[in-house]
Order: C-alpha cells, then sequence, then structure tokens
C-alpha cells in the first residue's frame, strides 16, 4: 500500500543508493527470503562485498561474464530462488538482452536484473560506460517491469517489494547519494507516478536524477509566476498511463525529463501514450541522441543540458505552443 511522506528539505542523503540497496538485500536474507544476489565482478561497487562472508549462500560473483550470469540467474529462477543480477547498465542490459529476454522473460521467471550508474552517473567511466540506451533496450520486453528509484527511501522500498513480486524486473539504480525527496519508511505503488507539486500551466514528468532538477525547476519558474505539476515517473513500464492523460487535460502541456536518450526512453514513452489518447506540445529533455563522454556527473549534466535551467526553458517553450498547434 502507498504511504509516502515527502522530505521538509531536499538535501543530500546520508547514505549512498548502494549501501541502501546492500541493506535492503541482507534484510531480505536475514528475514529468510530466497535471495540470491549476483554479481560480475563488481560486489564492492554495489556495496556487497562487505557482506559476502556473512551470507557466503546468498551472495555470489560470478565474474565478468554478465551474459553467463543472466543464464545461472534463469537456473536459479527456475528452482525457486529470487537472483538480483547486478552490473553496471551498459552491460546488465544491451550486453546482457538475448538472455534476459530468452531465458528470462520468455521463460516467464523470476528475475530482478540491477543496472548500476545509468547515463551520466557513470561520470569517469566515460560513453562506454554511460548508459543512455538502457531503458529503451529493456522497455521492449514483453511484460518487464522498469523502475528507476529517486533517492535512498526509494531504493529500500522498491528492492524489497521487488523481492516480494513475481516477474522480470530492471532496476535502473544511481550508486551514489542522491538528494532526498521522500522521507525513509515511505512505501510506493509500483506504476504509480508521484505528484511532488500541483500547478496549472504545464507538467514535467521526471525519472531518476532528473526528479530533484524538475523540483528545482519549478521554484524557478514560480518566481517567474509559472507554476508547473511534477511527478515523479519513477516507473518507467508499465507507465502510469493516467496520471500522464490527467496531465494533459489539466495543465495542456508536458516536458519530459529523464537521464537518457530522448529516443526510447521516458520522452518516448510519454509520447507514445498522448500520441494515441490526448495531443498536446511536448518538449524533451535527455540525451540528445549522442554517445557519451569522459567527464565528472555535474559537468556531463551541463554538457548534456539535463539542468533545471534546460528544463525551465522546455517549460518556457511548451507553455509558449499551449493553443498555438492542432
Amino acid at each position: 500500500m502507498e504511504n509516502i511522506k515527502l522530505a521538509e528539505e531536499n538535501k543530500m542523503g546520508e547514505q549512498e543508493m548502494r549501501q541502501v540497496y546492500a541493506e535492503a538485500i541482507t534484510k531480505l536474507i536475514e528475514e529468510g527470503e530466497p535471495v540470491m544476489a549476483m554479481d560480475a565482478d563488481l560486489m564492492r561497487a554495489i556495496g556487497l562485498l562487505s557482506y559476502q562472508k556473512d551470507y557466503p549462500d546468498n551472495i555470489i560473483d560470478c565474474g565478468i561474464a554478465e551474459a553467463n550470469m543472466m543464464g545461472v540467474a534463469a537456473g536459479l529462477s527456475a528452482e525457486g530462488f529470487v537472483p538480483f543480477p547486478h552490473s553496471f547498465a551498459v552491460f546488465s542490459s544491451r550486453r546482457s538482452m538475448d538472455q534476459v529476454f530468452m531465458s528470462g522473460a520468455y521463460a516467464k521467471l523470476n528475475i530482478k536484473v540491477v543496472g548500476s550508474d545509468p547515463g551520466i552517473c557513470a561520470g569517469l567511466n566515460g560513453g562506454t560506460h554511460q548508459a543512455f540506451e538502457d531503458v529503451a533496450v529493456m522497455r521492449c520486453i514483453p511484460n518487464i517491469t522498469i523502475v528507476e528509484p529517486t533517492d535512498g527511501a526509494m531504493v529500500r522500498d522498491l528492492t524489497i517489494q521487488a523481492a516480494k513480486t513475481y516477474g522480470m524486473f530492471y532496476i535502473r539504480m544511481n550508486r551514489g547519494k542522491a538528494e532526498t525527496i521522500y522521507e525513509e519508511g515511505s512505501s510506493f505503488e509500483i506504476g504509480k507516478a508521484v505528484k511532488l507539486r500541483e500547478g496549472q500551466d504545464a507538467t514535467v514528468i521526471a525519472a531518476g536524477r532528473e526528479v530533484i532538477e524538475a523540483v528545482r525547476a519549478a521554484e524557478l519558474l514560480k518566481e517567474e509566476g509559472i507554476h508547473i505539476r511534477v511527478l515523479d515517473m519513477f516507473t518507467l513500464k508499465p507507465l502510469d498511463k493516467e496520471a500522464v492523460i490527467a496531465a494533459a487535460k489539466e495543465t495542456g502541456a508536458i516536458v519530459t525529463a529523464e537521464n537518457h536518450n530522448v529516443i526510447g526512453g521516458l520522452g518516448s514513452a510519454v509520447a507514445e501514450i498522448l500520441a494515441e489518447n490526448c495531443p498536446v506540445p511536448v518538449e524533451r529533455v535527455g540525451v540528445q541522441d549522442e554517445f557519451g563522454e569522459v567527464g565528472p556527473a555535474d559537468w556531463l549534466k551541463e554538457r548534456f543540458h539535463l539542468t533545471a535551467d534546460d528544463i525551465v526553458r522546455k517549460v518556457r517553450t511548451v507553455k509558449s505552443r499551449k493553443g498555438m498547434e492542432g
């Protein structure tokens, strides 16, 4: 059951998201859930290395062989376990696509694929490790659920929910610290967007690290007398169709914001719903069909135009288009 409490202040979280994830996994193990945390030689990166000695039967390093890891996960699932295979998002998605699709989804198994440090979160690892396409890759798999936790509180809740919900999941997760949007103990309904701000001039639909940018944009726009609705669309599939259509009907203009290519991700999913149900002006904040680059995440945010100021500019544009199209 949904039980959401917004944080009083959007300050940097005390824990890294990977620490929260590791705590959630070990809590599940201690409670007797048949969870198998799997990794492609990246247990330190995801925060589980220090726990392996305490739970050697539930935390497995499969080595740098991501596709094989997905096959092992399929076998474990077939035997009644709940595997959480993890790697960097580029390797959990495009490198392992066939195994996730055939061995996991096609076989209707129960696997929770974790892809960490998507998009610009990969920072100095550069373009080879910056997954700007992972949602597009995974979104085409039938019946998969795709979630992108916004902060630590959501990581904790969604990890536990995923473990207790049968089916294929892709969990797209930043490893580092994130600004707090929700209070600890909040619970979320998968498939339902969270309304963070109310407004009538336009709606910003954001996911992941772009949610805090959307909140900041709302504050900047309020100073101009522009009031926007902000939706945290943490479930990228199945998308909250009702929330999208309601936003279009009630605010008349939509901006999407994502740490991903504008092709195939949140922006595409929202545009598909609107085209079929309620066409309104749409602008998309995201990577404009480019490869990644080496650099700190804050610099990359500017480089790929993923800032609050970029959202503000798109809101101004889409607002000006209201009533001028059709």
